[in-house]
């Protein structure tokens, strides 16, 4: 891809454009992005686990046959804040190995209980399976009696933030389990695909509009939308969680972020609202950015001040 089609792009992730592969019809041939996912995994042997007592538990006492994987300070005493964690792939891409090392760092330093959802994927499995799935991770962790249940956040990036989203709507309309926030990364809210940014011709980067009606059309399989599918469709918003919101300049789904931020905060719940310039979905994939360092860093000063807890 050319970085001169993106005047507005961050300087530190010019040199990185042109080696991001074209990705507009990925999900065309879902078991080849699938495997080509899975090549890019780190092996388990590389990731950095010290000071982490990590299990995978099944959900099945929690009417799921999902599972979770389980991140836990080793020697912690006492109740500890809990983070669920929700991966993305559009519905239908991921696992808790891709986000591996991810939890282990959050884990680590918010020195919090971190609970990974293998979720069921689509097409094999659409909604609401992986939401319950999603759901039934909140009440596993929620009812650990090593994890202090006022102090309970769900966090998401992408699909996983707009499943994060769907989460926190579930948690408020079945009475529970209590969150105290809710952190929804450049997150995927609205299956209409009306937004301007959706609706722009674009160029993108490694997401599209095109990319979003296929991955919402395999998660539906057919079925109409509700709000706990696509949050923004939720009429009210009111009793949620206050919420950190991380959106990109150069991202499709930029304004649906946006205007759910607005609209929990129309409705009286707190919400920091970032929209990163210059910046495209996915751009994780390039670390060493500056810009993508200051993402991070803000990420888990949110968390931790959201837990309660010191922080880095």
């Amino acid at each position: 891809m050319d970085a001169a089609l993106f005047p507005s792009l961050d300087p530190d992730l010019v040199g990185m454009v042109r080696f991001l592969p074209e990705v507009d019809h990925a999900l065309d041939d879902l078991e080849g992005a699938r495997a080509m996912l899975a090549m890019m995994v780190t092996p388990a042997s590389e990731v950095d686990t010290s000071g982490l007592d990590i299990r995978d538990l099944p959900l099945d006492d929690f009417d799921s046959p999902a599972s979770v994987r389980v991140y836990r300070p080793t020697g912690a005493e006492g109740r500890l804040p809990g983070l669920l964690h929700i991966h993305g792939g559009g519905f239908v891409l991921g696992s808790v190995d891709v986000e591996h090392q991810v939890c282990a760092d959050l884990a680590r330093v918010l020195g919090a209980v971190v609970v990974s959802v293998e979720y069921r994927l689509a097409p094999e499995h659409p909604y609401p399976a992986g939401l319950e799935d999603c759901y039934a991770g909140l009440r596993l962790l929620a009812a650990r009696p090593d994890v202090d249940p006022g102090r309970v956040a769900v966090h998401g990036q992408s699909a996983g933030g707009g499943l994060a989203a769907g989460v926190a709507l579930l948690a408020r309309d079945r009475g529970g389990p209590a969150l105290c926030f809710q952190s929804l990364d450049v997150p995927v809210l609205d299956d209409r695909l009306e937004t301007t940014s959706m609706r722009s011709a674009g160029p993108w980067l490694m997401w599209s509009p095109s990319q979003a009606a296929t991955s919402w059309k395999l998660y539906l399989d057919g079925r109409p939308a509700d709000q706990y599918a696509a949050p923004s469709r939720a009429e009210d918003l009111a009793g949620l969680p206050p919420a950190y919101v991380v959106t990109c300049e150069l991202d499709p789904l930029r304004d649906e972020g946006n205007e759910y931020a607005a609209r929990l905060m129309t409705a009286g719940v707190p919400v920091e609202l970032h929209c990163w310039p210059g910046t495209f979905h996915g751009v994780q994939l390039v670390p060493d950015a500056g810009i993508v360092k200051r993402m991070n860093a803000e990420r888990v000063t949110v968390l931790a001040k959201a837990l309660g807890v010191a922080g880095p």
